[in-house]
């Protein structure tokens, strides 16, 4: 049996330094609009570390510059933060250093700056050679950490976000000016903290998820590496928040814990919310999982993981209706982030198999006009980030950019998923979290 935990093994397994690489072999025909870096952030403990839980690696970026239909370099950097160099995240007087957090879970442009986020730390800028700045709070103006899923607003280009704290207040949100400016903070009443990974926008509201898994400070003082744990005494809601100003509505719904949303819209004065829904028994399964020495991926396609779920809310009458729109187990989700906030046609996620005999893993893409589904079978796919093709009339002219394998950086139509080209990687990239497309314009 082998005793290293799963996040040290495996297609998890850690690379143990920096490199670069140019002139990288491409196989088809990259497109030559697509000319900008495709960075994915994700935990990378240095060699010889044990950090206790995938989720608390350091964060190390992938970056492959790609121009005028070549791919001109890759490049991987740890993300400089204190924790990287050791300092403790939990000061001796339980206070907390939002500097000392590893910022592995997401890379996302706004202004003219690259941040890479966690959700329990401030964002750390980058540069777009992947070279650590240091912490940004905005001038002194952000004092809770800032979720790995921030929304900006296609329209007025603001960047919203919000901090969960281990303390009072449990829950700040936040809101960047298009130029980077913190312009609004307010504190979110909720009864505790829990960990809120994610949330959505609408074009006039902000909807908030607040479900059963919470901080637990036993945990935190017994040395736990990720001191949460399910509670059903807690309940599951979900609350929708006018952006102008105002309270939170909050409506009831069946116990589940939901890492990812595909997106949200409003429809006749309804919000709809679509995500990646995890029932208590299949939460349960793979947070064991992904704590403990089994293997992650069994998950991203077997019997307990998640499943595409919407959520429609009437403030009129503060109904909730749920439906689940597909049974396949998928996680990841994302779309045309032109249509952050608005209605949407099609999602993007990660699969289990197309079929029992095929690869392990797939792309999926969901119409969610008509309710049909269409898979590519991919070895281990990261998430697919979506590009828009320049001057696109359909929502889905585009391309989908794929870490697949470790081993190469896949391009799909977004259409059909049909394979354009696949850039080879220099060596094996572990498989992370989220990732972002930075075109150079």
């Amino acid at each position: 049996m082998n005793a290293q935990p799963a996040w040290l093994d495996g297609h998890l397994a850690p690379v143990p330094d920096e490199i670069d690489a140019v002139d990288l072999a491409v196989t088809g025909t990259l497109p030559p609009e697509l000319t900008g870096r495709f960075f994915r952030n994700g935990p990378n403990p240095a060699p010889g570390q044990n950090t206790g839980h995938w989720f608390t690696g350091p964060g190390m970026i992938h970056g492959i510059r790609l121009r005028d239909g070549r791919a001109e370099w890759y490049r991987n950097r740890w993300v400089k933060t204190a924790a990287l160099a050791g300092a403790p995240f939990v000061r001796p007087d339980f206070t907390f250093d939002l500097t000392a957090v590893p910022a592995n879970t997401h890379v996302v442009p706004h202004g003219d700056k690259i941040y890479a986020l966690v959700e329990a730390g401030l964002p750390y800028e980058v540069t777009p050679e992947l070279d650590t700045v240091g912490p940004c709070d905005f001038g002194g103006r952000l004092t809770t950490a800032m979720t790995a899923h921030p929304k900006q607003d296609p329209v007025t280009g603001e960047l919203l976000f919000f901090g969960y704290g281990f303390l009072p207040p449990y829950l700040t949100y936040h809101r960047l000016s298009a130029d980077g400016e913190l312009v609004e903070s307010r504190e979110i009443a909720v009864p505790g903290p829990t960990m809120m990974h994610d949330f959505a926008i609408t074009e006039h509201h902000v909807v908030w998820l607040d479900l059963p898994v919470v901080f637990d400070l036993d945990l935190a003082l017994n040395g736990a590496a990720m001191p949460f744990r399910w509670d059903d005494g807690y309940g599951a809601r979900i609350g929708v928040m006018p952006r102008a100003g105002g309270d939170v509505q909050w409506f009831d719904v069946d116990p589940c814990y939901v890492f990812h949303v595909g997106n949200a819209h409003e429809r006749d004065g309804r919000i709809v919310l679509d995500g990646a829904r995890y029932l208590p028994g299949a939460f349960a399964d793979v947070w064991a999982t992904i704590g403990g020495t089994a293997d992650p991926a069994r998950h991203i396609g077997g019997a307990g993981g998640a499943t595409l779920h919407r959520w429609t809310f009437d403030p009129a009458t503060g109904k909730t209706t749920e439906e689940s729109l597909d049974d396949r187990t998928i996680e990841f989700p994302t779309h045309d982030d032109a249509r952050t906030g608005r209605e949407h046609r099609y999602l993007y996620t990660v699969g289990g198999a197309v079929d029992r005999n095929g690869t392990p893993g797939s792309i999926v893409k969901y119409d969610l006009a008509t309710g049909g589904a269409i898979a590519v079978a991919a070895q281990t796919p990261g998430e697919a980030v979506f590009v828009p093709a320049p001057g696109a009339r359909a929502e889905d002219e585009g391309w989908l950019l794929a870490l697949v394998g470790g081993t190469e950086l896949a391009v799909l139509d977004a259409t059909d998923l049909r394979r354009v080209a696949s850039v080879a990687l220099p060596r094996r990239v572990p498989a992370g979290f989220h990732g972002n497309w930075i075109p150079d314009a």
